[in-house]
């Protein structure tokens, strides 16, 4: 008979599966990104309703199969409840759930991402800062957490600290005013404020990454130089990301 093994993670997909089951995608800090399955979590009543839906948190009992797990219990950590009723942050969560599910390996530490994800999530509770500011944040630090983030602590042809003026996706990084005559087609002009900005995200702890806020002028610069650095590295189009562009757009 199957052991039961319990790990600590969140749903961050589900999909109906018959009359009355669901398959869920969990990230978790024990086996990275598993799948499983959650028997009658479509029947009224069961145990496994309420806690086999995106965002919950908690600690989950599983029989491991051939390809997949069945949940046996949840002890459910956090709903979110009150990030549930705002469209809006629900919006942008979405998105996050989904950029996880993209580096989300199974049998991957995944501990920081999940730990990057579930405080993402509180800061669109907690409502201090700005949405489009919040997505930045989590889209340099995720990619920062998987070892793909641009090069921002010095230039990224000839390694100089000094004179850093633009950034370049072609070349992962920061150029200076030397390098940079010879990209200028390709190039975006970066403010010191910027630069600072993504060094902070990029170096600090995820258990108090968002504690800051930006003037409007920063958050431009950073949106277009993450934007681009995206679209040319991440081989995936999220469809949740086309409705946010169309809301930061209104």
């Amino acid at each position: 008979m199957a052991e039961l093994v319990k790990v600590t993670g969140m749903v961050i997909s589900t999909m109906a599966v018959g009359e009355y089951d669901k398959r869920v995608v969990i990230l978790t800090k024990e086996r990275g990104k598993i799948h499983g399955f959650a028997r009658g979590a479509k029947r009224p009543g069961n145990s496994l309703m309420a806690a086999a839906q995106p965002f919950v948190f908690g600690e989950f009992m599983l029989l491991e199969g051939r390809s997949a797990y069945t949940i046996s219990s949840v002890k459910v950590m956090n709903y979110f409840e009150e990030f549930r009723k705002d469209m809006d942050a629900t919006c942008y969560g979405c998105y996050f759930l989904e950029f996880a599910d993209y580096y989300g390996r199974e049998n991957a530490d995944d501990l920081e991402m999940l730990k990057l994800l579930y405080q993402t999530v509180r800061a669109l509770c907690k409502k201090t800062i700005a949405y489009p500011l919040i997505r930045c944040i989590y889209e340099l630090k995720i990619m920062a957490v998987n070892g793909e983030c641009p090069q921002c602590f010095e230039c990224a042809c000839c390694h100089t600290t000094e004179n850093l003026s633009v950034f370049s996706a072609r070349y992962r990084g920061l150029l200076c005013e030397k390098c940079a005559g010879h990209e200028k087609m390709t190039t975006i002009s970066i403010s010191p404020a910027a630069i600072y900005t993504m060094q902070y995200i990029i170096s600090t702890p995820i258990e108090t990454i968002y504690t800051f806020t930006v003037s409007d002028d920063v958050l431009n610069n950073l949106k277009s130089i993450i934007e681009r650095y995206r679209n040319q590295y991440i081989d995936r189009r999220f469809k949740s990301l086309e409705i946010l562009t169309m809301m930061e757009d209104v």
